[in-house]
């Protein structure tokens, strides 16, 4: 028992001895098992540096140069006559129309090619919560975590600018994917949505 408690000790004095004391000030570093990447080398921002003539970190804007703004004002900053089929392209790019109401079809060429990559985008950032069906029965539904029913009434009526606008923005507790699929990739989805959508609501015809 006294070997025990010798131990026991031994262990409480040299773990208190590493780590300190929790809330402690010190002014001696930190002891690091893993530091990691905590300090690479890198420049930084408005300092110093040797390499360059001017001695300065950050470098300046190359001479000859005009910013033209971004991908949504191309007509401010660009000629009448500039023709491009995706820079400025609000309805591709945000699903929206010039005067931000949503597209209410997709604005580029449906596909087999396009509704196969949308289930294989979809397969990978959206069945985890909608359910491999839309049908809002994903893994996070048990959790409480209730993601939306593609096959309500409100959202099978509502336009592709809007479902697009979703995916791009998120909306609720879904975060928003443009750092993480392309607008392409995003329009694919919206396609195979409809598509889920067609299978669990099918419209009989008449004369078929």
């Amino acid at each position: 028992m006294r070997i025990f408690l010798a131990i026991y000790l031994f262990v409480i004095i040299g773990a208190m001895g590493v780590l300190g004391f929790r809330g402690s000030i010190s002014t001696k570093p930190p002891l690091e098992v893993f530091p990691d990447m905590d300090r690479q080398a890198r420049y930084k921002p408005q300092a110093e540096n040797e390499f360059f003539a001017d001695g300065r970190n950050d470098r300046p804007v190359p001479a000859g140069t005009v910013a033209r703004g971004n991908y949504f004002n191309q007509q401010e900053v660009f000629s009448k006559d500039f023709e491009d089929t995706i820079l400025g392209d609000t309805t591709f790019l945000e699903g929206k129309n010039a005067d931000g109401s949503f597209v209410k079809k997709l604005p580029i060429e449906v596909s087999y090619e396009l509704i196969e990559q949308g289930k294989e985008k979809y397969d990978i950032f959206c069945a985890v919560c909608h359910g491999a069906a839309g049908d809002g029965n994903g893994v996070t539904k048990p959790y409480g975590v209730l993601a939306a029913n593609y096959h309500d009434e409100r959202l099978r009526n509502e336009t592709d600018g809007y479902l697009f606008d979703v995916i791009t923005n998120g909306k609720g507790l879904m975060l928003p994917f443009n750092d993480r699929i392309t607008p392409e990739e995003r329009w694919a989805i919206v396609l195979y949505v409809r598509a889920l959508q067609k299978s669990q609501n099918p419209e009989a015809e008449a004369g078929i």
